[in-house]
């Protein structure tokens, strides 16, 4: 059955940010696939949460508080995961985002961290789990969680635009690198329906203005997204390594802009 390609039974996978929103999204869809799930973040409350929720779909779940930005709490993280489950097949590196602020007003500690937040946490995270992958599991998948910030041109998004389009070519620099036995792909993520869009959508012409510039004409779910992840982790995607997946509605063009001062 073609279905059961779509299938993570026994699987164990890596959820960063898995507290809400997206990587809560792919942390449920992975379980309701078979997989056992490490929800990974740094609030406690709501890792728990998701994996009281694993553990409701039936699988096994584990909750370890991390800051991906943090070197030796991602090395704990792998750790525990091995320690408790004993096997590695898939990481998601979701955990990301950055506040848009105009160019001249981002300092360079500001873009510097951006990029640790998006890119630096997401290449040591892969560096640590994928000869664990191998070791234990004989190969698995790497899913990165970009956003289509990473190739529109969108004022205000200087560091995080920049920061998610390193993580594309990261993503494409590390398929090559460890293919045949490790996948890396990516999902370049539009306007999904999440606390951390609020930020942007300050008022409800923001609101309309994206949802009618989109060809979709509506803000994504996060099951989008995660259905898109399911496919990339599953044996579906066994041919599927260096790719960016563009999950957005169809946008080609910004949806709106977000107002800077002129010079």
């Amino acid at each position: 059955m073609i279905l059961d390609r779509f299938r993570l039974d026994d699987r164990v996978a890596i959820v960063t940010g898995a507290g809400r929103g997206i990587g809560r999204g792919i942390a449920l869809a992975f379980a309701e696939a078979g997989a056992d799930v490490v929800c990974a973040a740094r609030t406690v409350e709501q890792i728990e949460e998701t994996a009281e929720s694993v553990r409701g779909l039936g699988r096994r779940a584990l909750a370890v508080p991390c800051d991906v930005t943090d070197l030796e709490a991602l090395a704990a993280l792998v750790d525990a995961a091995m320690a408790e489950f004993d096997r590695l097949d898939v990481l998601v590196n979701n955990a990301g985002g950055w506040p848009p602020r105009a160019a001249l007003e981002t300092s360079a500690r500001n873009f510097e961290a951006a990029f640790r937040f998006n890119v630096t946490s997401a290449f040591e995270l892969t560096k640590l789990c994928v000869p664990r992958m191998v070791e234990s599991a004989g190969g698995g998948a790497v899913v990165n969680i970009s956003s289509r910030a990473g190739g529109l041109v969108q004022t205000a998004f200087a560091a995080y635009g920049t920061a998610k389009m390193a993580l594309n070519f990261l993503t494409r620099n590390l398929a090559l690198e460890f293919a045949p036995k490790v996948r890396v792909n990516a999902i370049a993520v539009g306007a999904v329906a999440t606390s951390a869009l609020e930020v942007v959508l300050t008022s409800d012409d923001i609101r309309r203005q994206l949802e009618e510039n989109t060809p979709m004409h509506r803000i994504g779910e996060v099951e989008d997204i995660a259905a898109c992840a399911l496919y990339l982790a599953s044996p579906a995607a066994s041919w599927v390594t260096g790719k960016i997946f563009e999950v957005d509605g169809g946008a080609e063009a910004p949806a709106f802009l977000v107002p800077t001062k002129p010079l």
